[in-house]
């Protein structure tokens, strides 16, 4: 089990790691603590936003502190599975075949517009999301440790982007959005001399060593079994519930169960409440449902269902002393 020394000690590199992101992307500290929380657990991000809200900015920071490499990856039509993987390349100097990495091989790896590639594409990046390897000519290579997949979105309404299908989805481990920033926030972005968006200037207040470390021990967090019970009573829920035409997975719990043990720790616990299942309940399920017709033509949500099942399951109480 992980002891209250080693919590205490990643809440402080988890701040440490929100402040210096921070000072490139202002106002956004609930963003960018989900992004931390999807990289120590060892998951990817979708984020739905239109352009010019900071994607790339809080991808770039996020590589900047913790000292790693980060790529960007524009999706187009056009654009090939071995653009992102890498291909085997003729090197004339020696006359033999090497691998020539894609842009997937760092630490970092923000997918701009993934909903605007082929869909032979888009399956490209998921495999390496989840196997972290490429494999090329039989020949498997791994990519960097940590691996954090940042993958943008368009508003389904503009042209030219398709909708990912569910089982694609379902592969990113949390679901959120930028937003605009509040009017003070904006006020400062727009401040001549301002730092925000400065991403050379963003500290390096950690190492791809220390974030790996961490991930593995936030594994052995304690998760009571009433709170197990109370994750899978909410999975339940969905898969019961009438305007849902299909339910959380089994891996989409699993995934809520991991993200909840490196929330808890973020919060300085060194156990899990139901409070945390509550709070990173919807970026990490809500993205997993999918809606019946009418529940669609009627203008209901995921995440008003998911919050209606929250709100009908029974929450696990303290045992008495």
């Amino acid at each position: 089990m992980i002891d209250t020394g080693e919590v205490s000690a990643f809440r402080d590199l988890h701040t440490r790691l929100g402040d210096a992101v921070e000072s490139a992307v202002r106002g956004k500290r609930d963003v960018i603590d989900l992004v931390l929380v999807a990289m120590f657990a060892g998951g990817h991000v979708l984020l739905e936003d239109v352009p010019g809200t900071g994607k790339t900015t809080l991808a770039r920071a996020v590589a900047g502190a913790l000292g790693g490499l980060s790529r960007r990856v524009q999706f187009t039509p056009d654009l090939l599975p071995s653009d992102v993987t890498g291909t085997s390349v003729y090197d004339p100097q020696t006359g033999q075949i090497r691998f020539r990495p894609g842009p997937v091989f760092a630490n970092i790896v923000l997918a701009d517009e993934i909903n605007r590639a082929a869909a032979k594409t888009q399956s490209a990046l998921l495999e390496v999301m989840e196997e972290r390897t490429v494999t090329v000519d039989g020949i498997g290579h791994a990519v960097p440790d940590p691996f954090l997949v940042v993958a943008t979105q368009n508003p389904i309404d503009l042209d030219g982007t398709y909708r990912l299908p569910e089982a694609q989805l379902d592969r990113f481990m949390l679901r959120t959005s930028i937003g605009y920033p509040s009017v003070e926030d904006e006020l400062d972005v727009l401040r001549p001399g301002s730092g925000a968006g400065r991403v050379a200037d963003v500290r390096t207040v950690s190492s791809p060593r220390e974030i790996s470390s961490f991930s593995g021990r936030l594994q052995l967090l304690h998760v009571a079994d009433p709170i197990l019970q109370y994750i899978s009573s909410v999975g339940t829920g969905t898969r019961t519930d009438e305007r849902l035409r299909l339910g959380t997975s089994t891996r989409g719990l699993r995934t809520l169960v991991r993200c909840a043990q490196v929330y808890a720790a973020s919060k300085g616990r060194h156990f899990v409440v139901p409070q945390d299942v509550q709070d990173i309940a919807e970026p990490v399920l809500a993205h997993r449902l999918v809606l019946t017709r009418e529940s669609v033509l009627s203008g209901v949500t995921t995440a008003e269902v998911l919050s209606d099942v929250l709100s009908r399951v029974a929450v696990p109480k303290p045992a008495a002393q």
